[in-house]
């Protein structure tokens, strides 16, 4: 219950901050043109409101709404989610949305997905500026990587290290790499000393998808770091930076390996192979109910090698600018699979957004999620789907091209189709998490 607690407030203030951020600059740009700006709300607020206020003198309503689900900044004079017929059904007024000129109409339209875009950057940025860059070179992974069961069938073996894809270096280890190896002809591994070339199939990321095994995981020795309370290894002599090489005499050189050993030994009597200081020993033990040995173990970062990457403040920039365009040319590269049954199978709803967080709270985590889901919604709201911003941009350039406006009534009935396409993809979406919850994959 506390994970999910953890996770949840991560979503909620992470969300939070991107839709305030997203509404500012429609209300920003709308002000600047002077069109009225009659609510800004934080989350949904049918029937009833959290909290509201109107300050003297003002013509907008501040408020929090009751349905999480994002919020809004409504405009007079436009056709939005709030379906006000009745204004539009007035006389257009000076200070109306639907009085401005095209282009202005157009930078109050786009400013809402601009400011989550340079949210992104501005994030990536800071991070850089407080954190660094840290990250565990491939090679530097002797013990190479677990492959799936998918790629064990196109000719990868655990323990092969990364080397290259179509001749370009695989430095680490993450979504980019995955993109470069799936459109990938050929990648070069290092196995037992030598290289080796491996074809690449065409569908090698709809095989992924489909089988839910994903394509690698990060193979490296468990080594301790400390102890659960009433720890059995503690118990049985166990000290930090002990490293787990076997059970029962049965190898086992990478942490997979051991809690594979340790499921087949629920709470029974073992003997484990350690190296401590580069001796060996062997100590015994009795495993809990589940199979634990009650010790945490240290993450691949604080067992290999990892490279820091430092940055000045003013340098933070251009490095920031330049993850975030990265970031956002993947996962424009990764639509694609969106439109293949696979794809399709494998969207997620709040769920999957609240997987991206971890269990504890870890702020740098945090404000990477938060970025990557700032360029996700700044990518979402400017396609060209009615009742998103891009849809309104849509018909501003048809209005632009073909110099006049679509009909009020036809932006009603674009507004209602839109509508009812987001809460239809939200529905399957948070469906497909639900299903995966009861039923596994």
């Amino acid at each position: 219950m506390e994970t999910f607690l953890i996770k949840a407030l991560q979503l909620i203030l992470s969300l939070s901050i991107l839709v305030v951020v997203h509404e500012f600059g429609h209300f920003l740009f709308a002000r600047i043109f002077k069109v009225r700006v009659e609510k800004f709300y934080l989350f949904f607020d049918p029937w009833f409101s959290l909290f509201k206020f109107k300050p003297k003198k003002s013509e907008t309503e501040y408020g929090i709404g009751w349905l999480p689900l994002g919020g809004y900044c409504k405009i007079s004079g436009m056709i939005d989610e709030s379906m006000d017929k009745e204004q539009m059904a007035l006389p257009p007024q000076p200070y109306e949305f639907r009085s401005k000129p095209a282009g202005q109409r157009l930078m109050i339209m786009i400013a809402g997905v601009v400011f989550n875009f340079l949210l992104a950057l501005f994030i990536y940025s800071m991070v850089l500026f407080a954190w660094g860059d840290t990250y565990l070179p491939l090679k530097n992974m002797k013990m190479g990587m677990y492959y799936s069961e998918t790629a064990k069938q196109i000719g990868f073996q655990d323990g092969d290290i990364l080397l290259s894809a179509n001749g370009q270096e695989l430095d680490r280890f993450g979504e980019s790499a995955i993109r470069k190896i799936v459109e990938a002809q050929t990648v070069v591994v290092l196995r037992n000393g030598e290289d080796q070339e491996i074809a690449i199939p065409n569908d090698l990321m709809q095989r992924m998808m489909r089988d839910k095994k994903g394509f690698a995981g990060l193979r490296y020795p468990m080594v301790v770091n400390k102890f659960s309370e009433n720890s059995p290894a503690l118990a049985a002599g166990f000290q930090a930076n002990d490293s787990i090489v076997s059970v029962n005499g049965t190898s086992t050189p990478g942490a997979d390996d051991v809690a594979d050993m340790l499921s087949k030994h629920k709470n029974e009597a073992i003997e484990v192979g350690i190296y401590r200081s580069g001796n060996p020993l062997t100590l015994t033990l009795t495993t809990d109910t589940a199979g634990h040995m009650g010790i945490y173990m240290k993450s691949p970062m604080e067992v290999f090698e990892t490279v820091t990457t430092t940055y000045g403040f003013f340098a933070s920039f251009p490095a920031g600018i330049q993850k975030g365009v990265s970031t956002l040319k993947g996962y424009v590269n990764d639509m694609k699979y969106v439109f293949t049954k696979e794809g399709a199978s494998s969207l997620g709803g709040f769920g999957t957004i609240g997987g991206l967080f971890p269990a504890q709270w870890d702020w740098m985590i945090f404000w990477e999620r938060t970025a990557f889901l700032s360029i996700i919604l700044a990518f979402m709201n400017i396609l060209p789907i009615p009742a998103l911003d891009g849809g309104h941009v849509m018909f501003l350039i048809y209005e632009v091209v073909a110099r006049r406006k679509p009909s009020d009534k036809f932006l009603e009935y674009s507004q209602i189709v839109g509508m009812a396409l987001l809460f239809g993809l939200l529905i399957y979406a948070n469906g497909n998490d639900i299903f995966r919850y009861f039923f596994g994959s």
